[in-house]
């Protein structure tokens, strides 16, 4: 019996040992972070990280720009101005450092450099190609509500009613940024009753 304990507890603490060296591995590993570029320079930033092999995400939309001339162009913008996200190990910061274009990798508390939810982005590189997504001003107070369906199935944020239609607005807090994306009302799962903002 006693015996049987001695094997129970050897486990355990190999158990133990095994998970507190996965989580490590698993910190030191690569992280995304939000990075901020120069204004307007966030296409040019894109291009050195490809040339530097360093993995980001750049996500543009969809607008129509009417010149002074009077004829209209479709243009792709940043979603985020002034920043992109890249994936790396903390150890290789200085790579970002060193790209042209780039002022900072953004930080939180303690001035350490802070990662973003890897869920949070996958979920935005998934859904926002399939949605109709623009930025929006950043907001922290409203009437929040679910996407029940599509690709970005499950988020949520603030619902604000624009021009006669539905669009949940996702905030990104360390950047204090946000996007909008359209709904359908079907697809719109409210989490609290308050009355819709308009914008």
């Amino acid at each position: 019996m006693r015996g049987a304990k001695l094997c129970l507890r050897a486990h355990i603490r190999l158990a133990t040992l095994i998970w507190v060296n996965v989580m490590a591995q698993r910190k030191l590993g690569p992280e995304w972070f939000a990075v901020s570029t120069s204004p307007r320079h966030e296409k040019r930033v894109d291009l050195h990280l490809i040339h530097r092999g360093i993995e980001h995400y750049l996500p543009l939309y969809r607008t129509e720009h009417k010149w002074r001339n009077g004829l209209r162009a479709h243009l792709e913008l940043p979603l985020f101005p002034g920043y992109i996200f890249a994936r790396f190990n903390r150890s290789e910061r200085v790579r970002v450092l060193e790209v042209p274009g780039v002022l900072a990798i953004v930080t939180g508390t303690g001035h350490e450099i802070a990662p973003l939810p890897e869920d949070q982005i996958d979920a935005l590189r998934l859904g926002l190609p399939m949605s109709h997504a623009e930025p929006h001003t950043f907001i922290s107070q409203g009437p929040r509500g679910r996407i029940r369906s599509g690709a970005l199935a499950g988020m949520k944020g603030f619902v604000v009613q624009k021009e006669n239609a539905l669009r949940v607005v996702f905030n990104l807090d360390l950047i204090m940024k946000s996007v909008a994306v359209k709904v359908e009302k079907q697809d719109l799962e409210l989490i609290d009753f308050k009355s819709l903002s308009c914008s």
